[in-house]
């Protein structure tokens, strides 16, 4: 038994040592060669598949570019802002053609999206998009609106019946399990918990998201509105009617422009553009991605002054490493106070953005990061920009900042604190048949102990002290918002606001996007010119092996397991990896309006 064992021990050391050796191997082929600049040809479209998800920035990775050819393809908010911009300026670019179907980015990045086609088109210059045999849903068209022209291909897809968020319920399948969700929260809009503890969502949790449905509707309604000069009832009654044959019917109701075929849209687009090549000239995302800025036309005086932008994604938790489900994207109090000190220290940067998309997280942490915020806008102005979702502990991370920006439908606010903890002693004990015996030298030496259920005394305990985080919270709010407790408490216990929602009711400073909060820093700095400085930089050759292997794993694992099985599997484990965090400020993990 023993040689078996040694034997396959043996055996996974030389496959990880071989898999390492590969991954260093792959490195020095990076590090060795890289592709010079791309030369643009006069009359060039610059193409962009853009599918899936626009996160507002991806640290690049060349390793992970090499081993996974879609890293290559991924576009970012910052990314797609960088292209459009040299684009608008470069002579040799005469249009952009967006090739897409199905995108499932947040509104609120949506709608930064958007404006960038939009600030680009004010060059004068050409902007098309089109679809492929999946068609297009409302994310996806909702960009498209911005368009010259919108083309698909006959008898393809074109979603266009409205939204819809789903919710998924923990409480049968863990009482079937033996697992016992053991609770302790303050406020009665604090809904992250509700999956644990019920089969349906509240009417306080259902009343916010249908305010944030709403939000959401009313941005797309205004952009097809906008494109077709139909009213706002016109295009309501149109998403109500039966979705039979949509791409006809986008036709008929000029929704998009004409049915075409890829190389028919390629005529379409030579024959605005004015030029008789044969083929038309194109020039790929990535490719133009490594044009300088001075190549594309654009001033590159050198500017001395800098805004710092330091981007932040994930749960907020401590540093333990990532979940097993739950990806590698954590914000952690060391990353942030890292990024924060490297602003502070160069004496260039005058002003420091810190975007923030989160749900939130651990409260002590959040606590971490509000002070380091605090502290580092002493020294410097410090702007909160709020991505996607800056709630519950994103929201309390903010509070740090001097001034705070949120897009019209970021989502926010949920301030509120719980705590969970889960019985295993069903689970442990009657189903699987093991047995504790638990010794203490003092009263509450096993207050955590999750093999029993807490007395009562614990439980007032446990209370007591999510309470007193509670109190915390609102304390930092009503510091940063000039605010009384009690009406921080009005706004507060848990409930979930748009960014445009909070700014009417004084939780947020301006309505705007990154943009807005770096125009900001630079007027709070009084700069006239700068140029940005984003964090976190590029990732070194030792993090990237490690990165890139640990990430591979996770996506192998997570292929395994069905998607609906996924969720409470993700949830449980962020919970279970942060079973030392005893007070939580995290919104609901999924809130996806599609």
């Amino acid at each position: 038994m023993n040689f078996f064992k040694t034997f396959l021990a043996t055996l996974l050391g030389i496959f990880t040592s071989l898999f390492l050796l590969f991954l260093v191997f792959i490195g020095f082929v990076m590090v060795s060669s890289s592709e010079p600049a791309p030369q643009v040809d006069a009359n060039s479209v610059l193409t962009i598949n853009l599918t899936g998800d626009i996160p507002a920035y991806v640290v690049p990775s060349p390793l992970e570019e090499l081993i996974d050819p879609a890293a290559t393809n991924r576009i970012s908010l910052e990314s797609l802002k960088a292209n459009l911009t040299k684009a608008a300026a470069d002579d040799n670019i005469q249009a952009v053609w967006v090739k897409t179907n199905i995108v499932g980015a947040s509104w609120a990045n949506l709608e930064t999206a958007r404006q960038y086609f939009q600030d680009f088109k004010e060059s004068g210059k050409l902007l098309y998009f089109s679809t492929d045999d999946i068609g297009m849903n409302e994310k996806s068209y909702f960009l498209a609106t911005a368009a010259d022209g919108i083309y698909s291909p006959p008898n393809t897809n074109f979603e266009f019946d409205g939204f819809v968020t789903q919710m998924t319920f923990y409480a049968d399948m863990l009482d079937k399990i033996g697992l016992k969700p053991q609770v302790f929260r303050v406020g009665k809009y604090k809904s992250a918990v509700e999956p644990f503890l019920q089969t349906s969502s509240s009417l306080e949790s259902r009343e916010q998201m249908r305010e944030i449905m709403g939000s959401a509707a009313s941005t797309f309604v205004a952009a097809v509105t906008e494109r077709t000069g139909k009213t706002p009832d016109e295009i309501n009654t149109m998403l109500n009617s039966a979705p039979i044959n949509r791409i006809n019917f986008a036709v008929q109701e000029g929704l998009i422009d004409s049915l075409a075929f890829e190389d028919e849209v390629e005529e379409i687009i030579k024959k605005a553009i004015g030029t008789d090549d044969e083929e038309l000239e194109t020039i790929t995302f990535s490719r133009y991605s490594k044009v300088s800025k001075g190549s594309a036309g654009i001033d590159t005086n050198y500017q001395d002054d800098k805004v710092a932008v330091i981007y932040t994604s994930g749960a907020i938790m401590p540093d333990l490493g990532s979940t097993p489900f739950g990806g590698s994207q954590m914000i952690t109090a060391d990353d942030v106070q890292e990024q924060i000190e490297d602003a502070l220290d160069d004496s260039k940067v005058k002003a420091i953005v810190v975007h923030i998309n989160s749900p939130g997280g651990s409260a002590t942490t959040s606590d971490l990061i509000w002070n380091t915020l605090k502290k580092a806008s002493e020294k410097k102005p410090v702007i909160a920009s709020m991505g996607s979702v800056a709630a519950s502990g994103g929201y309390y991370m903010a509070m740090g900042a001097d001034t705070v920006v949120a897009g019209p439908n970021t989502i926010t606010g949920s301030i509120g604190i719980f705590s969970v903890l889960f019985n295993t002693n069903e689970l442990l004990e009657d189903k699987i048949g093991l047995d504790f015996e638990t010794l203490t030298t003092h009263e509450y030496a096993d207050l955590y102990d999750l093999t029993d259920a807490f007395t009562p005394a614990e439980e007032r305990i446990l209370q007591q002290n999510t309470e007193n985080g509670y109190e915390t919270f609102l304390s930092r709010v009503a510091e940063n918002r000039g605010m009384t407790r009690d009406e921080v408490h009005e706004l507060a216990q848990g409930r979930v606001y748009t960014g445009t929602a909070a700014h009417e009711v004084g939780l947020v400073d301006v309505v705007g996007d990154i943009e807005t909060a770096i125009a900001l820093a630079a007027e709070m700095s009084e700069m006239e010119s700068w140029r940005i400085e984003i964090y976190p930089k590029p990732k070194g050759l030792y993090e990237a092996l490690f990165n890139t292997a640990n990430t591979q794993a996770q996506m192998l694992l997570r292929g395994w397991i069905p998607e609906m099985a996924r969720q409470p599997i993700e949830q449980v484990s962020l919970y279970q990896h942060g079973s030392n965090v005893q007070s939580w400020a995290i919104m609901p993990l999924r809130y996806e309006i599609n």
